[in-house]
């Protein structure tokens, strides 16, 4: 694996109140080999050129020992928001392990989105950090049938998979729950496969379930999906074109999904808005809450 420059680590989440109220994002890998077919980071706009090809940063740990120990306030820390920090590589160079080991003597929490039953190694970290900071995990699962899974996300474990990691996080206390992005149009967006994630989730221990909807394409992204449609599902790179041009956010045209969405959710009891999420896994909101109450 190659190892790139790199000058810091961490940087402040521009917008973290919406995205599960982090407060910094670190991406301590630079592309991905999962090649998901729908995956946005591939977008021209983030410049990450051979975007399959996984790199790692020189001297990271050290350079997030540095930006850890400066840091006046702590927070959240966002880690897999552009490459999976659980890639094949890290079996064997351990960075995101050193990483959360920083993250957890600093006292930092952590929101880690990832693809991969690979998480599971971390889990005593995981307890550790947990005990003194804010911690939520959330796994990518876009179909509930394998087979189908291997054909939009070919490089990573199935969802069988993921889900079996799910419940072991679940199981030991840790707020773990599922990303439902994208449902892609033609796809992943039939109301059974809507159903069968959210239950099979809700059987595996999530808390919580988030969609965003539609996949998203745009310059780069959208030739890449297409090439891969022309490969896997040769019937629909036409019917994209007819239906969408060239819209950035393509939503499914089932408009009874966010309907069935909601009332699954709320059926098993699952938390599936962005604030209630964020409400129920931070610790400081619960402390602030008691003691307004006290």
């Amino acid at each position: 694996m190659e190892f790139i420059e790199a000058k810091t680590i961490l940087q402040r989440a521009a917008h973290g109140e919406e995205w599960f109220g982090i407060d910094y994002n670190m991406n301590l890998y630079k592309g991905c080999c999962h090649k998901c077919i729908y995956c946005d980071s591939r977008s021209n706009c983030y410049q990450v050129e051979d975007f399959d090809r996984v790199r790692a940063k020189k001297d990271e740990i050290e350079i997030l020992n540095r930006e850890l120990k400066s840091k006046r306030k702590k927070g959240v820390i966002g880690i897999g928001a552009m490459s999976d920090t659980y890639n094949p590589f890290e079996k064997q160079y351990e960075i995101t392990r050193q990483a959360l080991e920083l993250i957890s003597s600093y006292n930092f929490g952590v929101s880690i989105e990832t693809k991969s039953n690979l998480i599971v190694r971390d889990i005593d970290i995981f307890k550790e950090i947990n005990k003194k900071a804010d911690i939520i995990l959330k796994f990518t699962i876009t179909s509930a049938d394998d087979s189908l899974s291997r054909k939009v996300e070919p490089g990573v474990c199935v969802s069988s998979e993921r889900l079996k990691a799910m419940k072991q996080l679940s199981k030991e206390g840790l707020f773990v729950g599922t990303l439902l992005t994208p449902i892609i149009p033609f796809i992943t967006d039939s109301e059974e496969n809507i159903r069968s994630v959210i239950r099979l989730s809700y059987e595996n221990g999530a808390k919580f379930i988030f969609s965003m909807g539609g996949v998203t394409l745009r310059e780069n992204q959208r030739e890449y999906f297409y090439e891969q449609l022309d490969k896997t599902f040769p019937e629909l790179k036409q019917k994209y074109i007819k239906t969408y041009g060239n819209n950035y956010f393509c939503y499914p045209l089932n408009k009874n999904l966010g309907k069935i969405f909601k009332e699954e959710c709320e059926k098993y009891g699952i938390l599936y808005k962005m604030n209630d999420i964020v409400k129920a896994y931070k610790k400081e909101i619960k402390q602030e809450e008691q003691l307004t109450f006290i």
